[in-house]
């Protein structure tokens, strides 16, 4: 078997959110399979130091900030990006945030700051990218971080303005995927359960809570970071260009069962 079919190595990625705990994993696994990477993120300090690292680690990375509620300065960054890497063959989105509100409690100014930043920030990161790849006529790929809440709803939470994001989030990269087919442009999304980061401990520091987690799982356990990064650099090989408008639940059996 030719391995290289599984290598994105040679290529250039922007990786929004790269800071965040998945974001980075992705960032730092791209680098070390020999892929230049624009790092994205609100915070200029934050993204420097991860640069630093993978700087160090022998990858090649520069920070690229903006606000991602901004589309003029998403454009920005993503222009900028593909001037210093002459182009973009990939986009990671991993930009995302959660804020829990029960239905009945719901206020606007919560449900609006989630989905401008799940939902309109990843169309106009999609847009941004898919304009530098389809002038530099070189085909390209797209990866959203989603969740399996694109597909279930949770019982006694207050996910409306979370799951609702996921979902249309999931729906919009399946109509970028058509649109981009003719460009050679492939798009999927992964969307894995609860992974062990820190944003998710409030799901560990509970026993009763996270014994009902992994309840709901067939494999036992939640995702680690491992776990999604894997699927996410696959999308991004050689090896999947005939898979576009796909979504990869990494959820240890969760969707089958439910």
């Amino acid at each position: 078997m030719d391995n290289s079919r599984f290598s994105p190595a040679g290529r250039s990625a922007f990786v929004a959110g790269a800071y965040g705990a998945i974001g980075e994993a992705v960032a730092h696994a791209l680098a070390r399979e020999g892929v230049a990477v624009a790092l994205g993120g609100r915070d200029p300090a934050r993204l420097a130091k991860l640069a630093d690292a993978i700087r160090d680690a022998g990858g090649a990375a520069r920070p690229c900030p903006f606000d991602a509620t901004d589309v003029e300065a998403i454009r920005a960054a993503v222009g900028g990006a593909a001037e210093q890497l002459d182009g973009l063959d990939f986009l990671v989105n991993a930009v995302g945030m959660f804020e829990e509100q029960r239905l009945l409690e719901a206020e606007p100014q919560s449900f609006d700051r989630v989905t401008a930043t799940n939902y309109r920030a990843a169309m106009f990161l999609a847009q941004a990218v898919a304009r530098v790849q389809v002038e530099g006529k070189r085909g390209g790929r797209q990866v959203h971080l989603l969740s399996v809440r694109s597909q279930l709803a949770l019982r006694e939470r207050g996910y409306s303005s979370y799951a609702g994001s996921k979902g249309a989030l999931a729906m919009l990269m399946r109509q970028h995927a058509a649109e981009l087919a003719p460009h050679g442009i492939n798009v999927n999304g992964v969307a894995p359960t609860v992974v062990r980061t820190p944003i998710a401990e409030h799901w560990f520091t509970d026993p009763e809570r996270n014994r009902k987690l992994v309840e709901r799982i067939p494999l036992g356990r939640v995702a680690s970071l491992e776990d999604v990064v894997g699927p996410v650099l696959f999308f991004l090989s050689p090896a999947t260009s005939f898979i576009t408008g796909q979504v990869l639940y990494v959820d240890g059996g969760i969707t089958a069962t439910q």
